[in-house]
């Protein structure tokens, strides 16, 4: 299985910041410390990141727990072209692996799965610290579904 979150609450964007910079605030740093219930069961044995900050921090606390790096992926970063994240959900499909990344490129992953006949719902959903499972079976994405975002405060 894939596990594909989106990062957690950050600070918001101001005129002339380095948005690679932006670190969570509280209540994205208490999401972060969510994830852990949220994939307490889960199968995990590498995690990848968008090389912001903000998506860093979001896996911290996972990978701490689990003993396990962050890889950082430009794959994943904001504005990647759809076909080099999907690229790299197949690549690691048939393990279990945690996928961070941002609101445009979780959505357009999704739209690409969707396009391919996978269920994602009445109406698929991308909030911040929210994560998507993505079923997969030989290499491929079969079946998705919704996890809410864990508790902010």
């Amino acid at each position: 299985m894939i596990y594909l979150v989106r990062h957690a609450k950050a600070g918001e964007r101001g005129p002339g910041d380095d948005d690679w910079l932006r670190p969570l605030t509280r209540p994205g740093q208490a999401q972060a410390a969510g994830l852990l219930a949220v994939l307490a069961d889960a199968r995990v044995e590498r995690i990848f990141t968008s090389p912001y900050v903000r998506c860093i921090e979001s896996v911290a606390p996972l990978a701490g727990a689990r003993g396990l790096a962050i890889e950082l992926s430009d794959a994943l970063a904001e504005g990647a072209p759809v076909d080099e994240s999907v690229a790299l959900v197949h690549k690691h499909a048939d393990g279990g692996a945690v996928l961070c990344s941002h609101g445009d490129v979780i959505p357009a992953l999704l739209e690409h799965f969707a396009a391919r006949g996978v269920d994602l719902g009445p109406e698929p959903r991308c909030p911040k610290g929210s994560t998507w499972v993505l079923h997969t079976r030989h290499g491929e994405v079969r079946a998705a579904t919704y996890l809410p975002p864990p508790p902010d405060a």
